[in-house]
């Protein structure tokens, strides 16, 4: 094995060290040598204003991204989620790794009761928002920001009765608590609970590595989801879900996609059982759908919303 060390770039939180020493394991048991580097991104600097009004995409990955540009990392290691759709110029996607848990969970303080009610729901996600409020519209849902850590101390500091979660974040810190119910209802963010790597297209050593991590199904599902967030143009931004299951005994792709008004009041949805031999084309295809079911105008008032 060649002396090259792979530098691994990743934010500085604990569950994106924990991403960055998984990918690490992996390589160092491929045999490649690794090193740690951790940057601070402006996503968990910029805690005072919710994602969505920052108007940035990629805000988590732009910081990591200049780093590998620069030359001072090879790789980097993201929530899949967080990565724009659209990658810088000269990055590209070297591997996507084995999915985990995609579903979004409510952690809550022990009763429930106000689910009934008028709860009050912290999140800082604009699809978990729109989703909360379509299902309970009489709840009033605050702005929740930092890394999974802080999230979870401002839910104990706080007079809220919850915040919304993603459950893999939690699952790999150890952080999931007792008290919590699957949101089997609300559509996930396309590609949550996958991890990606990203490295420089000319790095042909390290994309050779790298690529041997490669999920091929999660590579699949993740794609159709993403191209269906492309299509519709949301960015970082708009409340859309989508969540893309391979079905082995079938051989099928069961696709389920979301968009949202913002208020949760509109909600336009779709869902699709393909052959997987149709993969390429599911995504795009199921955002048309929606774009000429009044998706279009939904989503231009979206931008005119988020402009105010």
């Amino acid at each position: 094995m060649t002396e090259k060390t792979i530098r691994i770039g990743t934010r500085d939180s604990e569950l994106a060290l924990w991403q960055a020493h998984t990918v690490q394991k992996k390589l160092q048991d491929l045999g490649y040598k690794t090193e740690i580097i951790a940057v601070k991104s402006d996503g968990d600097i910029l805690l005072d204003k919710p994602l969505y009004e920052l108007g940035i995409t990629g805000i988590f990955t732009k910081t990591l991204d200049i780093a590998m540009i620069n030359g001072k990392v090879d790789i980097a290691v993201h929530s899949m989620k967080d990565v724009p759709t659209a990658l810088p110029k000269g990055i590209v996607q070297a591997a996507v790794l084995e999915r985990a848990n995609t579903s979004d969970i409510l952690v809550h303080k022990g009763n429930l009761s106000f689910l009934d009610s008028s709860g009050i729901i912290a999140t800082g996600s604009l699809r978990r928002q729109s989703q909360w409020w379509n299902k309970y519209p009489n709840h009033c849902v605050v702005d929740l920001r930092g890394n999974v850590n802080t999230r979870m101390q401002k839910l104990k500091d706080n007079n809220w009765d919850g915040a919304v979660f993603a459950a893999a974040g939690l699952e790999r810190i150890n952080l999931k608590p007792a008290d919590f119910i699957n949101l089997d209802w609300m559509i996930p963010a396309p590609a949550q609970g996958a991890m990606v790597i990203v490295a420089m297209e000319n790095d042909n050593f390290t994309i050779d590595a790298v690529s041997q991590l490669n999920d091929i199904e999660t590579e699949i599902c993740t794609y159709i989801e993403r191209q269906f967030l492309k299509t519709l143009e949301g960015g970082c931004t708009a409340p859309i879900g989508a969540l893309a299951k391979y079905n082995e005994d079938e051989d099928t792709i069961d696709f389920k996609g979301i968009l949202l008004s913002i208020d949760g009041k509109q909600k336009i949805e779709i869902e699709k059982i393909v052959p997987i031999s149709e993969w390429k084309k599911l995504g795009f295809n199921c955002a048309q759908d929606v774009l000429n079911n009044n998706g279009a105008s939904l989503m231009e008032t979206i931008r005119k919303d988020l402009k105010k």
